[in-house]
């Protein structure tokens, strides 16, 4: 009957020492997703990565707006107001239309890959939150 005893005891020993080491790697676990969260590590990014962020953060600023604008405004007025030999746009201002349509055309796939590599980050992260 001891040795019954005995057996079954350290049978739920051997448990509760490896339900205590599953909980320690939980903990430690959660750890190191707090510590990742907080202070995330550098990414490598390569240059065409690099220069697509730096394309999305400076398009979608109110510098951004604020200096097109004023290029615009200038461009504008100065092939309305100058004399007509100096013009190298005139109303209906073909040339801006094509440089516009050629600043969009360009901007916005650059963009996009910068959204695309975004959102790829978001959906590690939480699975990595899930998990």
């Amino acid at each position: 009957m001891d040795k019954e005893i005995d057996k079954l005891l350290s049978a739920k020993t051997a448990q509760i020492k490896k339900l205590q080491d599953i909980v320690k790697k939980a903990i430690e676990d959660e750890n190191l997703i707090t510590t990742n969260l907080l202070n995330p590590p550098k990414e490598m990014l390569t240059k065409g990565e690099s220069f697509s962020d730096h394309v999305a953060k400076f398009g979608g600023s109110w510098s951004f707006i604020i200096l097109f604008f004023t290029l615009l405004a200038a461009w504008i007025l100065f092939n309305s107001l100058s004399p007509v030999k100096d013009i190298f746009d005139p109303y209906p201002f073909i040339l801006m239309n094509l440089i516009l349509s050629c600043i969009a055309a360009l901007q916005a796939p650059v963009i996009m890959m910068s959204q695309n590599r975004q959102e790829e980050k978001d959906r590690k992260r939480s699975e990595t939150i899930i998990l």
